[in-house]
């Protein structure tokens, strides 16, 4: 049995505050067996203009807050998807939004840059989200293998609408998926969408959200929260700073897709290129 922990923020325009929250929530957690948290896209700064971003960026593998991060995971002892924070792309005025896992020892085992950027309309007060202006997008999905939580996958808020990346990730056992879903497209789709993946991916799903109103005004839609691989909601954490845990077996997983192999009975696999 494992511990999973989606990890609910409601980030502001401020690397070290966000930090601390995140540290005051890493230390409210009781870690009594394998433990993989999730924190939310854009965890590190948010709430401010976009461009912002570029003051916080940092290079790949250096960097003040790569380094608190490695410690964060190894002082208690848990596996972290960190969220998205702004990478640095050589020779490009963009960046990357760059989710990285961190195994209990503080070593990064993986890295996924979001493929899908939020280039959309929407019938709030932003209104027009264009993701891609600063952001570039990444080019290969993230499984990891080996992991005490069975095979790993990481993806990123708005890459959930896409069924064709998940497609060419399965099988995974555990689904990571840092948020930062809006209020309106968290209304309508959110729970369907988280849902849905778990049911055909036959997955845990641990999906990270930020959860309230913002410096700047931006709502996003919390409810931070656990599917089963047989689509049932474990846990949630509705609004506001907080946590969503619930517990994953293997056994389980194998359980499901003894029963229904639909991986294996799936005729359209496609890989993602």
């Amino acid at each position: 049995m494992a511990q999973l922990v989606a990890l609910q923020m409601v980030s502001v325009p401020d690397v070290e505050e966000n930090l601390k929250q995140v540290e005051t929530l890493l230390n409210s957690i009781p870690v009594d067996e394998p433990t993989l948290v999730v924190l939310p896209e854009c965890f590190i700064f948010f709430g401010a203009r976009d461009r912002d971003l570029f003051n916080v960026k940092e290079t790949y593998k250096q960097g003040a807050i790569q380094q608190r991060l490695r410690e964060l995971a190894k002082r208690f002892g848990v596996w972290l998807v960190a969220g998205t924070i702004p990478v640095s792309v050589d020779n490009e005025e963009r960046f990357t939004a760059t989710s990285l896992v961190y195994d209990e020892q503080g070593n990064e085992v993986g890295r996924y840059d979001k493929i899908h950027l939020f280039d959309v309309e929407v019938s709030d007060s932003t209104k027009s989200y264009r993701e891609s202006r600063y952001t570039k997008p990444g080019e290969n999905i993230l499984v990891i293998p080996d992991t005490p939580f069975g095979r790993l996958g990481v993806a990123v808020c708005y890459d959930i609408r896409f069924a064709g990346q998940f497609n060419a990730m399965a099988p995974v056992d555990v689904l990571a998926l840092p948020a930062a879903f809006t209020q309106v497209t968290g209304k309508a789709h959110w729970h369907a969408l988280l849902q849905c993946r778990s049911i055909e991916l036959q997955s845990y799903v641990v999906a990270a959200n930020q959860g309230g109103i913002h410096t700047n005004g931006r709502e996003t839609f919390g409810h931070s929260c656990i599917y089963s691989p047989w689509g049932e909601l474990q846990a949630q954490k509705t609004k506001g700073t907080g946590i969503a845990y619930s517990f994953s077996e293997i056994e389980t997983v194998n359980k499901i897709r003894a029963q229904m192999p639909i991986n294996k009975q799936n005729r359209f696999r496609s890989e993602f290129e």
